[in-house]
């Protein structure tokens, strides 16, 4: 295929799971053509109106808000002006893509995406979608019925999108995130400094950090870390909570962990770990997958049509992952990666499973539906 110079918007966004593909879909546009021309569109006040410029693309906000169902002052004044904030996204949108004029629009989900697809929609401009979870998000299922095509992670998706616009692409991921040699597992373990004869789990909770996996981190702790005699602990808290997991951990010597809120080398993070324990959205999912790992997910139950957990059960229906309900994961969480760690038959049993479900050339695939798209 030959690989033309482009003009193209990307829109969507909200949170790293959909910020992300989008950044690896640009970059390997950029990639086989370096004078193609993006443009990101996204919603003013949210991460990806400070992730994109920092990945070197430009972006464009739309004042567009969504619907908020928990029920207080500030919610409802936010639902108010939802139908006045979508009428002037869709505005703005066409005025973008009026004074940009893409080639091709594409969306990766989340209600940034909405006006900008609509609009490219009624002005004659090809769309692609890009679906990262295993259940469709309300912006692309409303969407998909005019797409030129959908990009999907997950099997059976025929139940939210037309299945002739179909193509199962995987998730495009970091480029850094790969199947990992004990090399790579040497130059990690030196890197964060740990002890090579010991076992490591890996425990990622998002760029904000996860409550629920921070709470079961403490407990064990407290706790003596049971269990972990042998094992040593690498552990991002998130952001949001660095502050009160200082304050515990401030009165406590534990050696056998190792805490951050951010993990800047996360390819050498997972390169370490025998085990991740992670939260299961749809970028974090396909980067377990591509790295091989054993993995426990405990899906958030504070996302839209619980997808974080049609996401995890789709590796553990292969027997590739754990799961434990969040709920539970006080209780089990820490016991149960404690026992896949010591587990080596069952880690390398779950390794080869996941194997097959990786797909290290998303953003390749996806590319070439963008250009398929176009010479139509």
């Amino acid at each position: 295929m030959e690989y033309g110079k482009l003009r193209v918007i990307i829109s969507g966004g909200g949170t790293g799971g959909h910020i992300f593909p989008a950044l690896s879909i640009a970059g390997k546009l950029k990639e086989l053509n370096p004078d193609t021309e993006i443009l990101f569109v996204g919603a003013e006040g949210k991460m990806e109106m400070e992730k994109v410029p920092a990945a070197g693309f430009r972006i464009v906000g739309l004042p567009i808000v969504g619907l908020q169902r928990q029920l207080n002052l500030r919610n409802i004044i936010n639902d108010i002006q939802v139908p006045f904030k979508w009428i002037a996204s869709q505005r703005k949108a066409a005025k973008v893509i009026r004074e940009f004029k893409p080639q091709i629009a594409v969306g990766v989900g989340g209600y940034a995406s909405a006006p900008l697809l609509r609009q490219a929609g009624r002005m004659g401009i090809p769309t692609l979608i890009q679906e990262q979870n295993g259940f469709a998000g309300l912006t692309n299922k409303m969407l998909g019925g005019k797409a030129g095509c959908i990009c999907v992670a997950y099997e059976g998706m025929e139940r939210f999108f037309p299945a002739d616009k179909i193509v199962f692409s995987g998730n495009p991921i970091r480029k850094e995130i790969h199947p990992y040699t004990e090399a790579d597992r040497a130059e990690a373990l030196q890197f964060y400094g740990l002890d090579p004869a010991k076992r490591h789990i890996f425990v990622v909770g998002g760029s904000l950090g996860s409550g629920t996996l921070n709470n079961a981190m403490k407990k064990w702790i407290s706790e003596g870390c049971p269990g972990g005699e042998d094992v040593e602990v690498l552990w991002q808290c998130g952001r949001y909570y660095k502050k009160g997991v200082d304050e515990f951990m401030g009165s406590r010597e534990v050696p056998g962990v190792r805490y951050s809120d951010f993990i800047a080398r996360m390819d050498l993070a997972y390169a370490l770990a025998d085990v991740v324990i992670s939260r299961s959205g749809a970028s974090s999912v396909s980067e377990i997958c591509a790295a091989r790992k054993a993995a426990v997910f405990v899906p958030s139950p504070n996302v839209a049509e619980d997808h974080q957990t049609h996401n995890a059960m789709a590796l553990v229906r292969h027997d590739a992952a754990l799961l434990v309900r969040d709920a539970e994961a006080s209780e089990k969480l820490l016991p149960t990666a404690l026992g896949l760690v010591h587990d080596p038959e069952r880690i390398a049993a779950i390794s080869e499973n996941v194997a097959p479900l990786a797909r290290l050339d998303a953003a390749q695939t996806i590319a070439d539906e963008i250009y398929k798209l176009v010479s139509k």
